[in-house]
């Protein structure tokens, strides 16, 4: 059963990346869209991100839960050394779920509808910047349990340069993300011109700040190109990603929209195998040398074995409805446009 709480951990993660990814790239394309655009922008992201802007943090969720129940150590360890990054991801994530409400939705339109969308703007960059970090600190050995102050205990452990590169570069992913799931809410408006741009503004962004993040890893002495490329299966991955980049520009054009879709979250998966299936299952990597594994750290078996019954059971009835709400927004997509 631990391989199957494993799997929904790891899934959840995927999930939360693709869809939690696309819904703060939405905030992320609307803060750098020219200001002539805007309000186009804003519309077609408030259509994109509309079936998922709440129920994407039911990945997240899950993936807590997860860790709490069947990996406790590992659970604790987290939310100790990076307590800093992860309580400003959580702000970040309640600002901006309230900021969209607000301004979507508060009867009266004031001055408050521009403090609003600001807070919405840089929650939407702020939050995936400091996930970003939190997954870098993991993985690169820069937890630190044998410092003697708080800055090395509580802070170099997150703020280094391998770990602003990689929430640089997330910050570019759900920019990349909310680009291409907007294009086929936009492939009746006028404003799909300006969404393909932006696509494949994105994708630069990506590949920049992706070179960026070798090169801060090799700055810091992190062997990722060794755990990415020394195994066939990292090459393959990362081969599948940068030619599905190719297949991705070939639907925008022949406008399969969902197929683009497809093709991104599909870049996503590649992107978090490459990263994690070296030093698998060992999730947080210390600097003395030692680590966590997921095997190791697990919960008693009793624990596993009920938490993998929920997870199974809970499936069984959450994605059903899932899938029903994704069927019902794009109906009321559908029939928006033929009263159109």
């Amino acid at each position: 059963m631990i391989y199957v709480v494993i799997a929904f951990l790891w899934i959840s993660i995927c999930l939360y990346v693709i869809t939690g990814g696309a819904d703060f790239g939405a905030g992320i394309i609307e803060l750098f869209s020219k200001k002539t655009y805007r309000d186009k922008t804003k519309k077609i992201m408030s259509k994109s991100i509309a079936p998922i802007w709440e129920a994407n943090h039911m990945w997240l969720i899950i993936a807590v839960v997860i860790l709490f129940v069947g990996f406790p150590t590992i659970y604790t360890t987290v939310s100790t050394y990076l307590h800093i990054p992860v309580v400003l991801m959580l702000i970040g994530i309640i600002a901006r779920g309230t900021a969209f409400t607000f301004r979507n939705y508060d009867a009266v339109d004031d001055s408050w509808q521009k403090i609003y969308t600001q807070i919405f703007y840089y929650s939407s960059l702020l939050t995936p910047f400091f996930l970003g970090i939190i997954a870098a600190a993991t993985i690169s050995g820069s937890i630190d349990t044998e410092a003697k102050d708080f800055l090395g205990l509580y802070i170099f452990s997150w703020l280094n340069p391998f770990g602003i590169s990689v929430g640089f570069f997330t910050v570019s992913l759900c920019a990349y993300l909310a680009s291409l799931f907007s294009l086929h809410e936009a492939r009746f408006s006028d404003a799909l011109s300006v969404m393909v741009k932006k696509a494949r503004e994105t994708a630069v962004y990506v590949v920049a700040t992706g070179i960026l993040v070798f090169l801060s890893a090799y700055y810091s002495q992190i062997p990722l190109l060794n755990w990415i490329f020394s195994k066939a299966l990292g090459i393959v991955v990362i081969t599948l990603a940068t030619i599905s980049l190719l297949f991705t520009n070939e639907a925008i054009k022949k406008k399969q929209f969902l197929l683009v879709r497809a093709f991104g979250g599909f870049q996503i998966i590649m992107i978090l195998v490459a990263a994690t299936y070296q030093h698998n299952p060992n999730i947080v990597l210390f600097a003395n040398g030692t680590h966590l594994s997921l095997f190791d750290e697990s919960a008693a078996p009793k624990t596993i074995a009920a938490l993998g019954w929920a997870l199974v059971l809970g499936s069984i009835f959450i994605l059903p409805f899932l899938f029903y709400l994704l069927i019902s927004f794009g109906d009321q997509s559908r029939k928006s446009k033929a009263k159109s």
